[in-house]
């Protein structure tokens, strides 16, 4: 027999604690093991029971959930699972728990004590089981991540290529899920100011958190980093984060034929808003594959890894995140095998293919 996911339910409201509670035991696989009503009851909860993950609000008197984060990856490390009343306003809250370890969160719809919570229960059982699958070694953090600009510098000449920027047409697509935010820290804000390729990162993430997570990867990277728009010029050394709840496609522009990014909710069918799929398909259609670069991280599923194969198929050069440093090893996994994966390299070197790599072919 199947042994359970078991689970601890972290949250300063008893109701909430009942009702997180009622929606993972309706699951025959996952099992509550107990409740904690604060951060202090949480961590010593999660050290003498040692749960499979740990559903934790960030909102609570003693502790607050941030500390206890803290207190968990250091004393006990387990899979966290955020469920907190996180308004746009918190989102930077939010980022700093998936910083510090969190695998992934869930936005209660209406404050901090929800009504409406059950309607999130098959997002909650999604996450908690991706959580379950985790790599545990790759959870934990000692410490804040902070500003990356201590990394190998390549002061390559931006005179040298500077006629390959002005084309725009070398693009490199990073599709991410769950355990994205920390990932894509170890990706990023290494690639240096003169890189002469777009970045699109399509990452699992929901309406009105998006612009927060853009705001704060600029803070670390040396490229400028926004959340997509409609019709806007896809340049060269930039870093464009898909938008919340929407499609991201590429579209050239019929009076300049440069690249463009389009917003978009078809296929209306799509499991995810952005998808990477949808991403890597239009940019497949309106570019050389010679000139695309996909890359496939952390996440659970299969959102990109036929692109990614279509993407090889053409002559562009594909990367997969491998089993030893990936969060969930879902969607790169997916990808390799498929044959849609040339390379397969751990988070911390693929900015340095990708640096190799575009200044080749530039």
């Amino acid at each position: 027999m199947k042994e359970k996911i078991r689970v601890l339910v972290v949250d300063d409201s008893a109701f909430m604690r009942m009702c997180i509670k009622d929606i993972l035991d309706a699951e025959e696989d996952i099992e509550v093991i107990d409740t904690a009503r604060d951060g202090n009851e949480a961590v010593k909860k999660a050290i003498d029971l040692h749960p499979d993950v740990i559903t934790l609000d960030i909102n609570m008197p003693v502790m607050d959930g941030l500390t206890a984060l803290q207190y968990i990856m250091s004393l006990s490390p387990c899979p966290v699972v955020i469920i907190s009343s996180l308004s746009t306003e918190g989102a930077l809250t939010t980022f700093e728990a998936l910083e510090l370890g969190a695998v992934d969160f869930v936005a209660k719809p209406e404050g901090t004590v929800s009504l409406g919570i059950k309607q999130l229960a098959d997002e909650i059982i999604a996450k908690v089981k991706a959580a379950a699958l985790s790599n545990r070694e790759k959870i934990t953090s000692s410490k804040k991540i902070k500003k990356l600009l201590k990394h190998e510098k390549h002061n390559l000449s931006d005179k040298i290529y500077w006629n390959k920027v002005a084309k725009n047409e070398n693009v490199i697509i990073i599709g991410v899920s769950t355990g994205g935010p920390r990932t894509l820290m170890e990706i990023l804000p290494y690639l240096p100011s003169n890189f002469p390729a777009a970045v699109i990162v399509v990452q699992h993430m929901p309406p009105g958190f998006t612009k927060s997570f853009a705001q704060r990867l600029d803070q670390s990277c040396n490229l400028n980093v926004k959340e997509a728009e409609s019709d806007a010029i896809i340049e060269c050394g930039a870093i464009i984060i898909a938008k919340g709840g929407w499609h991201l496609k590429v579209e050239r522009d019929k009076m300049s034929s440069k690249l463009v990014t389009k917003l978009t909710q078809e296929p209306g069918d799509a499991l995810y808003k952005p998808s990477v799929n949808v991403t890597m398909k239009s940019v497949l259609e309106n570019l050389d594959g010679k000139n695309i670069i996909g890359v496939l991280l952390t996440g659970m599923g299969d959102d990109g890894a036929d692109m990614m194969v279509e993407i090889r198929k053409r002559g562009g050069l594909t990367i997969a995140e491998s089993q030893e440093t990936a969060i969930v090893y879902g969607m790169p996994r997916e990808a390799i095998e498929r044959g849609g994966a040339e390379i397969i390299a751990p988070a911390y070197k693929i900015s340095d293919i990708l640096i190799k790599k575009v200044y080749e072919h530039a």
